[in-house]
């Protein structure tokens, strides 16, 4: 077990060693090496080195450069050293966290956890939690937790008695919703386009004056951080508005939550408190393992109601929170030990000067392009950019050649009609010299494309 162990660490260790030296994107040839795996299932065993073999010398090649300094093209995180260290110790603990009873040691590391964020995020103390595996089951565990509310509220048990026959609810989201949470509404029965969609102003963000009057049972689902712009929602005027017809308000932060641990941006995250349920990720911002995210409720005990799951042989019975009686699975690894290796390791001055770090090095980002005559389609107010080189043909060509080229990575978009490269700056490896050696390439590319 030993060796087995310990090849893998090293195959792993020299994977990061070497990645910011090789081009962001897998080349063509290791990629159509991945042919070599379509093999049929052995007939007989083989020695698992020779398995670590084959995914390290096939597969480490074939990988995008994710985890690496200069892989701008969604918001995706690395992985802080200390928390891919607890993702493998974790990892050899294998603890189906479920229940305190059955494993302690996880299950109060989620608790802590949990209280950390809470205070990191000045979110209310009381708010329940779900430990899942992102923004999509987030999204999903806080808007059961909704259904459950405004359906009790009118006198009725979804858990207990489905949908069939149920007092309709009223579904409100923002135009630029994204399509995790349009999926979520989808898997809940809510339907996917069922909801009235508020229109947005040129940021994506949803215009509050445009709220139809509420209500019955009602949510309003709003966003922290559009996935284009980075833009805010004006949340606190919506919850005002919402919580004068007892709707409830939730908030898709996959990543715009975590501006609220920079005291800096204390004015565009204002509200954010007011809402019922919050939902965002640990593996873009917190920078931990894939895959990580977290369900946030005001109302613990609205959460625990639309997920809690019970059998006489589950030892439901104790001091602390069952981890399961808040997220959708039963079974599931241990997501709060990185979680709780992050905030420990960082503390809160440091998650503070990571996620403005990152926000400082996308406006740089910005100004480099404008200043070379390239169009930035948004107000650079979080970590996102959205840049024109041209038409849409040209476009396209300079996102084509940037990643072929190797340097860094972006990926593309259209935003109200117009196709833009995005670039999102969320690692917590990304150097000043990153990006000027990224923005260097991205310009030298443009320049060739248009000869």
């Amino acid at each position: 077990m030993r060796k087995v162990l310990e090849d893998a660490a090293q195959r792993a260790i020299s994977y990061l060693e070497t990645l910011d030296s090789r081009p962001v994107a897998p080349l063509p040839n290791a990629v159509a090496k991945l042919s070599v795996l379509d093999q049929p299932l052995p007939e007989k065993p083989n020695k698992p080195e020779t398995a670590l073999k084959v995914l390290d010398e096939v597969c480490s090649p074939a990988t995008m450069g994710i985890s690496g300094r200069r892989f701008f093209g969604f918001v995706i995180g690395g992985s802080l050293p200390v928390t891919l260290a607890a993702n493998w110790l974790a990892g050899a603990w294998d603890q189906n966290t479920g229940y305190y009873n059955i494993t302690p040691a996880t299950a109060y590391l989620e608790q802590i956890a949990l209280g950390w964020l809470l205070d990191l995020l000045h979110l209310p103390r009381e708010s329940g939690g779900g430990f899942v595996t992102g923004a999509t089951v987030a999204n999903f565990s806080a808007l059961a937790a909704a259904r459950h509310t405004v359906l009790k509220n009118a006198g009725w048990n979804v858990e207990a008695d489905g949908l069939v026959g149920a007092p309709p609810i009223t579904v409100i989201a923002g135009a630029e919703a994204h399509p995790t949470l349009t999926k979520s509404l989808g898997l809940l029965g809510l339907g996917r386009n069922r909801a009235i969609k508020i229109p947005v102003d040129s940021q994506g963000r949803m215009r509050a004056g445009a709220l139809p009057p509420l209500s019955g049972p009602t949510i309003v689902c709003t966003q922290a951080g559009n996935v284009n712009t980075g833009a805010f929602d004006p949340i606190s005027e919506i919850c005002d508005l919402a919580h004068r017809s007892n709707a409830w308000v939730h908030v898709d932060g996959a990543f715009g939550l975590w501006a609220r641990a920079v005291p800096s941006m204390a004015e565009v995250t204002r509200g954010m408190d007011k809402a019922d349920s919050w939902a965002t990720d640990f593996h873009k911002w917190l920078n931990v393992p894939y895959d990580s995210g977290i369900a946030l409720v005001r109302d613990a005990d609205a959460l625990r109601a639309a997920m809690a799951i019970t059998a006489e042989y589950l030892p439901t019975d104790s001091p602390f929170r069952g981890p399961s009686d808040f997220v959708p699975e039963l079974s599931r690894r241990a997501r709060g030990v990185e979680v709780w290796a992050a905030l420990h390791s960082l503390g809160r001055t440091g998650v503070s000067e990571m996620i403005a770090r990152n926000c400082r090095q996308a406006r740089r980002f910005a100004e480099g392009l404008q200043a070379a005559g390239y169009e930035v389609l948004n107000q650079v107010v979080l970590n996102q950019v959205l840049v024109s080189f041209g038409d849409l043909a040209m476009t396209n060509r300079v996102i084509a050649a940037i990643q072929k080229d190797g340097t860094c990575w972006c990926g593309g978009t259209v935003w109200q009609g117009r196709t833009a490269m995005r670039i999102s700056v969320c690692s917590w490896a990304t150097t000043d010299d990153d990006v000027e050696l990224s923005l260097k390439a991205m310009l030298r590319i443009a320049k060739e494309c248009k000869q």
